[in-house]
């Protein structure tokens, strides 16, 4: 006879937390999506990363990104600090392997919001992470979303555009699969996966794939 799950307690709590990895094109709603996710779920931990970039108006150091110098992220690649890194649009990004790994060992999950190349270096290091690719409800949809942020030029929006595309060019690398269409439902999506509920929104889904390439077609 099988045994029923129990809840869990800050006594049960497992000693390892779970490495959640999350990817989406610039426009798809990663940033909003993140923000909504840890609101719903207090016991979800954000790992800040570091960035060579200067902050930009609102972001506050430490909550937002670690601000450093090149010089200073250079010195913390050389000494393996970094789960992985990378650099983007000329800045340099990473994560921190130390945060991660005591934020895990309190039983706690830590989500990551990197891109495609970041993720697939965390794979390599951390191989029982979970994977997701968060993906815009449209090409229509994406440009409108990059275009209706009216700060950048026609040349820096054709540029995030291609970008994103190449981006999405890189989906199937990831267990699951979020299409963005609906706020609500992409942040229960995610809650899903996190539970351990979301076999329906895995990659390898034949039909979840079919919509995922549909979208990239345009």
């Amino acid at each position: 006879m099988s045994v029923p799950d129990l809840p869990q307690t800050e006594s049960s709590r497992p000693m390892t937390g779970t490495l959640f990895v999350l990817s989406a094109p610039s426009g798809a709603g990663k940033t909003t999506l993140v923000k909504a996710l840890m609101a719903r779920d207090p016991d979800l931990r954000f790992s800040v990363s570091f960035t060579t970039r200067k902050p930009r108006p609102g972001e506050v150091p430490e909550r937002d990104y670690f601000f450093v110098d090149e010089a200073r992220f250079e010195a913390m690649v050389a000494a393996g600090e970094f789960l992985e890194h990378a650099r983007v649009f000329g800045n340099l990004y990473g994560t921190s392997r130390t945060q991660v790994d005591a934020i895990l060992a309190q039983g706690r999950n830590v989500l990551l919001e990197i891109d495609w190349q970041g993720a697939r270096q965390i794979r390599k290091n951390a191989p029982h992470c979970c994977s997701i690719f968060i993906m815009p409800p449209s090409a229509t949809e994406l440009e409108r979303r990059l275009r209706s942020r009216a700060t950048d030029s026609e040349d820096v929006i054709r540029q995030r555009l291609s970008q994103a595309f190449d981006d999405m060019a890189h989906w199937h690398e990831f267990e699951y699969v979020v299409i963005n269409s609906d706020q609500r439902q992409a942040c229960d999506d995610l809650g899903a996966i996190i539970q351990g509920r979301g076999q329906h929104l895995s990659a390898a889904s034949a039909e979840h794939a079919a919509a995922v390439k549909a979208i990239i077609a345009g």
